[in-house]
């Protein structure tokens, strides 16, 4: 690590009434994921590459960030390695130097899934604070989406 960058791990975790290949298969496509998360305006796949143990997605989005009275769009590139179970990895890589790397985990309990998220965030050390905190905050809100649409009886 540098000096001029930051790095923070969060695990961020929710409870969703829904077996959990149906949350694992929701949470992967992120046409879905785009009506849950705050920040996402649009999203494009670019491509879908088949691996021995699943598929490999990438993917253009842009987002929206609020800074004070300003809203700012940017544009990134974002993967989810999706083996055939287990967990999923998730990378995204936005200017200037932001990555958010994930590990997604969807484990049976009660009746429904909890999903953990397990995120590591590095940013400049000038937008670190701000990334991080609008991030993290970004991701609970849209665990807390995923939730809401099974609980309104979402089936996908």
């Amino acid at each position: 690590m540098r000096w001029w960058t930051v790095h923070a791990d969060r695990e961020l975790s929710e409870l969703v009434p829904a077996p959990p290949a149906a949350v694992r298969d929701y949470y992967v496509d992120l046409d879905n994921i785009k009506r849950v998360h705050p920040l996402i305006v649009s999203v494009e796949t670019l491509s879908r590459v088949e691996t021995p143990g699943g598929y490999q997605q990438t993917y253009r989005v842009v987002d929206r960030i609020r800074l004070g009275p300003l809203t700012l769009r940017t544009t990134y590139r974002a993967r989810l390695s999706v083996p055939a179970s287990g967990d999923v990895l998730t990378e995204a890589d936005q200017s200037p130097g932001v990555r958010l790397r994930g590990r997604v985990s969807f484990d049976a309990v009660g009746g429904g899934t909890r999903v953990t998220e397990r995120i590591g965030i590095t940013a400049p050390r000038l937008l670190a604070g701000v990334t991080i905190r609008e991030g993290v905050k970004a991701h609970v809100e849209m665990l807390a989406g995923i939730r809401s649409h099974f609980e309104a009886g979402g089936s996908r």
